[in-house]
């Protein structure tokens, strides 16, 4: 039987996509999870203990379970485990990411300096530490090519906007736009104080201390989802954002796809994608980039994850073959966890292409903090045309949080029609079907 070993968190909602792929083409799955190794497979998914912050004794462990369970290849499930299954794959002969190429998908500060040598667009940074006070006035920024000047009491307002985001958090959380010097001041302490909560420092990314501060790109928003085949990428879906992110704050809500882009700028995107996944040492295996088009037209890579679209949201692909091997039962179809098994196993999957049908998922955001008593009108909301599925993650009981703190949703919509103005349509007029009930947590004041 082939194997296939699976890096990720303990829980997740992709896991059960990928079980599900796996039962489907008759792959074994060997799971290597951050689950609690004293314990005698809490799971019952036999699954290998390690660490992402332990990098040698896991690589260890998985190699002592590979004598006895050879594997084919490997995927890693979100970003955390990425670095480690570069550095398993390597052990193992096995085609993947390079390990220096893992390392900076996972790290802002080295994967811009890897795009900037590259020639690509780069904007202008600086990295800061969490413990810098805003009081003192050397934060000037000169040598990153930035106009902030020293004032004799901090900076001028030139040389705004800038945004600020966390070294070692992924997607939008902890992401900041500050306009001036107050907005600045405001946002470097929020996020200092995210960086100091014990489930953030826990996860002992080393990068814990670290903020980046990056020049504002003004421009739209766009997705890649792909797989890299000994370095040749194959383009799954471009998805649209087609909400603003501007700021203050970068929460991420509709994806749709296929993009409405003109060609030329689609194919602009491929290429900066492809020529970003070189320059920063992606190999083989899935990629999930985000990039942004300016006015005038450049694409500016920020960044490009060496695992596929994380969560519920892979749903929002389903997968076509030409020339299937059941023309009298339709297309054969797949989802893109088996897409990615099967790639992963060595097969070809340069036959298999997104389906026809335009499509989109919204990641509901949360309005406020506060815990979620529950939901009404779901009967309405699936009833809009085009919704497919519409699923709430967030448990009763549960303390929401919205960002720039948060690292979760309330739950997925998703929609499938002719054309993506109407898929989008679907998804958010089933979102204003729903209707949230959401208590304001009461703080605890000492007497």
């Amino acid at each position: 039987m082939r194997r296939v070993l699976v890096l990720s968190h303990t829980t997740g909602y992709q896991l059960r996509a990928f079980n599900d792929a796996a039962e489907t083409l008759g792959i074994e799955l060997v799971f290597a999870t951050d689950r609690c190794h004293k314990l005698d497979d809490p799971w019952q998914d036999r699954a290998i203990a390690v660490r992402f912050h332990e990098l040698d004794p896991s690589v260890d462990a998985i190699l002592e379970r590979q004598r006895l369970h050879p594997v084919d290849g490997v995927i890693a499930v979100g970003d955390r485990p990425v670095v480690l299954a570069a550095r398993a794959a390597e052990a193992l002969v096995l085609p993947w990411h390079t390990v220096a190429g893992a390392e900076a998908s996972t790290d802002k500060r080295r994967s811009r300096a890897a795009l900037a040598a590259a020639g690509l667009p780069s904007p202008r940074l600086r990295i800061q530490d969490s413990a810098f006070a805003m009081r003192d006035s050397g934060f000037a920024m000169r040598d990153s090519g930035f106009a902030m000047k020293d004032s004799g009491s901090g900076m001028s307002d030139e040389g705004f906007p800038v945004v600020l985001k966390p070294l070692g958090l992924s997607g939008s959380r902890g992401v900041i736009r500050a306009n001036n010097q107050r907005e600045f001041a405001a946002a470097f302490d929020r996020i200092r104080a995210l960086l100091d909560r014990p489930q953030v420092r826990s996860a002992r990314t080393g990068l814990e201390d670290q903020i980046l501060v990056e020049q504002y790109i003004e421009g739209r928003e766009f997705a890649v989802e792909g797989v890299l085949t000994n370095g040749r990428l194959q383009v799954f879906a471009i998805f649209d954002k087609p909400d603003p992110l501007e700021g203050p704050f970068f929460e991420e809500t509709i994806y749709v796809t296929p993009s409405r882009l003109p060609g030329d700028a689609q194919d602009r995107i491929r290429d900066h994608v492809h020529r970003a996944s070189v320059a920063l040492g992606l190999r083989h295996g899935p990629i999930h980039a985000e990039c942004r088009i300016t006015r005038a037209g450049d694409v500016f890579v920020l960044e490009i994850a060496g695992r596929p679209i994380g969560g519920l949201c892979s749903r929002v692909l389903a997968f076509v073959r030409a020339g299937g091997s059941m023309p009298s039962q339709g297309a054969e179809r797949a989802s893109l966890e088996e897409i990615l098994l099967r790639h992963a196993v060595g097969e070809s999957i340069d036959a298999w292409s997104r389906e026809s049908d335009a499509a989109a998922v919204m990641m509901i955001p949360i309005p406020q903090r506060g815990l979620f008593k529950g939901v009404g009108g779901e009967e309405g909301a699936r009833a809009v045309s085009g919704i497919t599925e519409i699923r709430i993650t967030a448990k009763t009981g549960q303390l929401l949080e919205p960002l720039p703190e948060a690292g979760s949703y309330l739950g997925f919509i998703f929609a499938k029609s002719r054309t993506p103005a109407d898929a989008e349509q679907s998804v958010r007029s089933a979102h204003g079907a729903l209707a949230f009930d959401i208590a304001r947590d009461l703080a605890i004041v000492n007497p």
